[in-house]
This record gives C-alpha cells, sequence and structure tokens, in this order.
C-alpha cells in the first residue's frame, strides 16, 4: 500500500509540474511565431530533447516493451523504424524544411507548385494529426487505469485536460519546455531505472537464455513482413507529418536541424533496443501477463523497489503526452493555416487573419488549440477502436500524399498538375484498396491493417505524378524563383498564416 501511494505522489506530482510547464512558456509567447514554432529559436538541446519526445509516444514506451515481451528482441523494430524516419528527415530534408520559414506542410507545396494544385493535402493532414492525438490521448488510460483504479473514461479526460491546458496556454513554448522535462523522465525511467533492475531480476542475460526460446534473441523473429510494415508506414509517415515538420521549423538554424536532429533519431534506436530488452526480461520475471500493453504498468508496480516505479510510470505518461500535445498544436495549425481558407474558398469566400495585432492572433491559435483539444478528448473516449481510424489517416497520408511532397523537394520538373494528380490518384487508390481489402478479409490483417493499401497508393501515385508533370508545363518561372530564394535562405520573412491565394501573390 505504501508502495502504491509513493507511486501515486510521484505521477500527481508530474502532472502538476506539466501545468506549470504551461504558466512558464505563456511568458515566453509573444506573438503567432512564438506559440506555433517556438519563436524558430531552439538550440540543439532543446531542440533534441524535444523532437525525440514527440516521436516517442505510447506505442514506443508502453507499446515497445509489450513487443518484447511478445517477441524478444526484435520487438524493437517499431521504435527503430520511428528512428531511422526522423534520421532520413533530419539529415537529407530537415536543413530546407528550416530554410523555408513556413507553418505548415501545405504551405510548402504551395509555395513550391501555385496556387490550385495542392490544397486538399491540408484536410488529409488535419484528420491525420487528429487522429493521432486522439489515439495518444487515449493512451493515458493504460497507466491511470492501473495506478489510479479510475474509469478509462474518467483517466482520458484527466490527462487530457493538462494536455489541453498547458498546450492553450503556451504553445510550442510551454510544450517544448514540458516535453524537454518529459525527455529527461523518459530518459532516466527506462534507460536508468527500468533496463538495468528489469534484467537483474531477470538474471542477466544468462538468466534470459536459459529460460526462453532461442527465437527471443532472433532479429526477425517478429516477422519479415512486420518488419517492412513498419518502415513503410512510420518511416515514411515520419518524413511527411505535420507534427515533425512543426518541429523542424523550431530550430534556431539549418545546422541544429540537421544534427539535433540525427542525434534525436538515433536516441529513438537506442530507445526502441532498450524497450525490447526490457520486455525480454519481464517475460522471464513475470511470465503470465495476458495484455502486451500492461507489461510496462506491471513491471513498473510490481518489480520495481519504492518509488521508482512511480518515476517510471510517470515516464510513460509522459511519452503519451508529448506526442499528444505536439500533434494537438499541428492540428490546430494545419485547421487554422490550410483548412478553413480552403473551405472557405468552395463558398466564394477569403480567410484574412489580423497579423497586425499580435495579442488577438495569439488568442486565436489558443481558441483553435483548445477546441481540437476537446475533439480529440472526446474522440478518444468515444471510439473505441480508434486504431482503425488511425491506420485510414496513415495510409492516406503517406499512400496519397508521400510522393507530391518529396517529388517537389528532390525534382525540378514536378509540376503542380502532377502534384494534384499524384495525391487524388493515390489517395482514391489507397482507399479503393482498404475497402476491397476489408470487404474480403478473412483476418484483422487482411482489411484496413494490410499492408497493400500503401504498396498499391504508392505505386500510382509516382506513376501519375510522373507522368502528368512530363506532360503539363513545367513550374511557372516566378513561382520556381521564389521557391529557389527560399530553399537558398534568401527569404528571412515568414510565410503568414494565410490562405493560398494570398501566399501566392507574396
Amino acid at each position: 500500500m505504501n508502495s502504491q501511494v509513493i507511486n501515486i505522489v510521484i505521477v500527481v506530482a508530474y502532472l502538476a509540474a506539466m501545468l506549470l510547464f504551461g504558466w512558464w512558456g505563456k511568458s515566453r509567447t509573444k506573438d503567432t511565431s512564438d506559440f506555433l514554432v517556438a519563436g524558430r529559436r531552439l538550440g540543439p538541446m532543446l531542440y533534441t530533447g524535444t523532437m525525440a519526445a514527440v516521436v516517442l509516444g505510447g506505442a514506443s514506451t508502453v507499446g515497445g516493451v509489450g513487443l518484447g515481451y511478445q517477441y524478444g528482441i526484435s520487438g524493437m523494430w517499431l521504435v527503430v523504424a520511428i528512428g531511422t524516419g526522423v534520421l532520413i528527415l533530419s539529415l537529407f530534408f530537415a536543413p530546407t524544411l528550416q530554410k523555408l520559414k513556413i507553418y505548415t506542410v501545405a504551405q510548402m507545396l504551395t509555395l513550391r507548385y501555385g496556387v490550385h494544385a495542392t490544397k486538399f493535402s491540408g484536410i488529409v493532414m488535419l484528420a491525420y494529426t487528429l487522429m493521432l492525438c486522439a489515439t495518444s490521448t487515449g493512451a493515458y488510460a493504460t497507466i491511470m487505469v492501473v495506478l489510479f483504479g479510475w474509469e478509462r473514461w474518467l483517466s482520458i479526460l484527466v490527462g487530457g485536460t493538462i494536455v489541453l491546458i498547458y498546450s492553450t496556454v503556451g504553445g510550442m513554448w510551454s510544450i517544448t519546455l514540458a516535453d524537454m522535462a518529459q525527455f529527461i523522465i523518459k530518459t532516466i525511467g527506462v534507460f536508468f531505472l527500468m533496463l538495468p533492475l528489469t534484467w537483474s531480476s531477470a538474471g542477466g542475460i544468462e538468466g534470459i537464455r536459459g529460460r526462453v526460446d532461442a527465437e527471443f534473441f532472433s532479429i526477425d523473429g517478429i516477422g519479415v513482413q512486420t518488419i517492412i510494415t513498419y518502415f513503410v508506414v512510420y518511416t515514411l509517415g515520419l518524413l511527411i507529418g505535420q507534427d515533425i515538420w512543426q518541429r523542424v521549423f523550431t530550430a534556431r538554424t539549418p545546422r541544429v536541424a540537421r544534427w539535433g536532429g540525427a542525434a534525436a533519431g538515433t536516441y529513438c534506436i537506442l530507445y526502441g533496443a532498450a524497450g525490447a530488452l526490457i520486455g525480454m526480461a519481464a517475460a522471464v520475471v513475470l511470465p503470465n501477463i495476458e495484455v502486451p500493453d500492461d507489461v510496462y504498468a506491471d513491471v513498473a508496480m510490481n518489480l520495481l523497489p519504492l518509488g521508482i516505479g512511480g518515476v517510471v510510470l510517470a515516464a510513460a505518461v509522459a511519452a503519451m503526452m508529448s506526442t499528444a500535445s505536439g500533434t494537438l498544436i499541428a492540428a490546430a495549425t494545419v485547421a487554422k493555416a490550410d483548412v478553413v481558407p480552403f473551405v472557405a474558398s468552395w463558398f466564394g469566400k477569403t480567410v484574412h487573419y489580423d497579423h497586425d495585432n499580435a495579442e488577438h492572433d495569439v488568442a486565436g491559435n489558443r481558441w483553435w488549440v483548445f477546441g481540437l483539444g476537446a475533439v480529440s478528448i472526446l474522440l478518444a473516449i468515444m471510439v473505441q477502436d480508434v486504431v482503425a481510424a488511425l491506420t485510414i489517416a496513415y495510409d492516406i497520408l503517406v499512400g496519397g500524399l508521400l510522393i507530391a511532397i518529396l517529388g517537389g523537394l528532390l525534382w525540378k520538373r514536378g509540376t503542380g498538375m502532377g502534384a494534384a494528380a499524384a495525391m487524388a490518384v493515390g489517395s482514391i487508390v489507397t482507399l479503393t484498396t482498404m475497402i476491397v481489402l476489408e470487404i474480403n478479409a478473412e483476418n484483422q490483417y487482411d482489411g484496413i491493417y494490410a499492408n497493400e493499401p500503401i504498396y498499391y497508393g504508392l505505386a500510382a501515385s509516382l506513376l501519375t505524378y510522373i507522368a502528368v508533370s512530363l506532360a503539363t508545363r513545367p513550374t511557372d518561372p516566378e513561382v520556381r524563383a521564389a521557391w529557389e530564394q527560399r530553399v537558398a535562405g534568401r527569404v528571412a520573412e515568414e510565410v503568414p498564416m494565410e490562405g493560398p491565394e494570398e501566399l501566392s501573390r507574396r
């Protein structure tokens, strides 16, 4: 009972500290740039910590340990795929993205291709970020139900409200400060407490080897097809996700974006290996856990010494909160900058934002974060199969948008018509394949969770992008010249939070 009380006190203290970070960040938030991208002023340490924090959520922490419990060392591949995506993005694309001085993925597409080519991308990105936020918010229940004995809906409501408050009050500055604290807690909890103590309890490598199958030490024990799926979905998805790009925009310089991000990617890979090793040791010490997602909490509550379990549980909550807050502000940014102007254009209206009044502009952003945060909490409570919705959003994101985005960064001959056609065809093929497979599915892996929708969507999108780009006139020279100026870092001003028409006229 004393151990339980101490664990609760530690987690409650952590949650209270997150609220304090919200007020601390508020003092540093003066305008839209501060609220959405931390003023583009993060140095190497803050940038590395917060980039690692936002990508290592509940799936990477609680899920990674659960995969290690089930499959041994090969359970690391989920998080390794995430780390690989961060590495590729940071080394090859992040410096260019940092120079653009933009807020959203859709703004990059507008700058690169022109006015009418890529407006649809904002809707896809909003669906993706909102569902990812809801999934992370729903993950609180895996810890709080065990710790406090609450109902699932109450756990989600309390955890989600805390994230909602500090994200709304201080925006990206509050999220950055909270994420840095969460990064430190996760590092201590996983690497310096949970890993050595569980391995000691299991008797080290010899103790584990003598009590598990040899398959537990096989690098591909989880299955080659599953490993490929992780890299296709998560590595490629990380290259183009708004939540990750928005962190890139916070870097002080292109050098920070590249090498700080590379350090974060390397950290993620080590984190994945640590999670798998913890799961392997838990499989020996606590062999009768039925639900893999419960392994992390059971180890913290039943295996670790007094007080340390509380720190480890706080580390899990930290992982979930960092992803939830990052995707929440990303969803709000996309909704305001891309989706609202796009939808307004259907009715012949143009959206203007009051950039001359900094306080009014920040207040508007706060309302967007608050509103979408409330929506994500409701989604997490009401929708039991949020993972299915997230899978659909992820598949459309990769199958529909990847080629147009990477093509714009890598191929000069790519055109707006090619990008628009690639997004439309890729999204339609991905969705159609999902529907057909779901109708004919014999098990869950044959339906929307299958790999084929992304493969077919990517192939169709790539062929369409190349064919239509070559068949249409090259991008307008003025658009190309303006793009090259930004890529070269010769335009210091930020792209404003405006609709595509206003943006194209600048």
